[in-house]
């Protein structure tokens, strides 16, 4: 059994930039593809960005790409989510995801296990 607890969501202006944690606890971490999503109000939760068990493959979303990184600590056993030049639009709750096999996936009913998600407010 994985948990997950995100952290260092907040309030930032346009522009700047932040980095989430995902830190996980359980078996082996390297066994587990982890993926970012994140859900704004009135909207269903969406795809941000997925790395591979052996962190040799990421993927991004079109609305992220080139501006979010996620990179991940074997040691620390915790997955993050670099964001720069946050937008308005990228206000939501992010959250961390598990997924027991290494590979990737952009689909949320591919992940196992769910982080209780961390508030991202970019405004000015």
């Amino acid at each position: 059994q994985v948990q997950l607890a995100e952290s260092g969501g907040g309030l930032v202006q346009p522009g700047d930039s932040l980095r989430l944690s995902c830190a996980a606890s359980g078996p082996t971490f390297s066994n587990y593809a982890m993926g970012w999503f994140r859900q704004a109000p009135g909207k269903e939760r969406e795809f941000v960005g997925t790395v591979s068990g052996r962190g040799g493959t990421t993927s991004y979303a079109d609305s992220v790409k080139g501006r979010f990184t996620i990179s991940r600590d074997y040691a620390k056993n915790t997955v993050y989510l670099q964001m720069n030049s946050l937008k308005p639009e990228d206000t939501a709750v992010y959250y961390c995801a598990g997924r027991a096999t290494r590979f990737t996936s952009p689909n949320l009913r591919d992940y196992d296990y769910w982080g209780q998600g961390t508030q991202v407010t970019v405004s000015s």
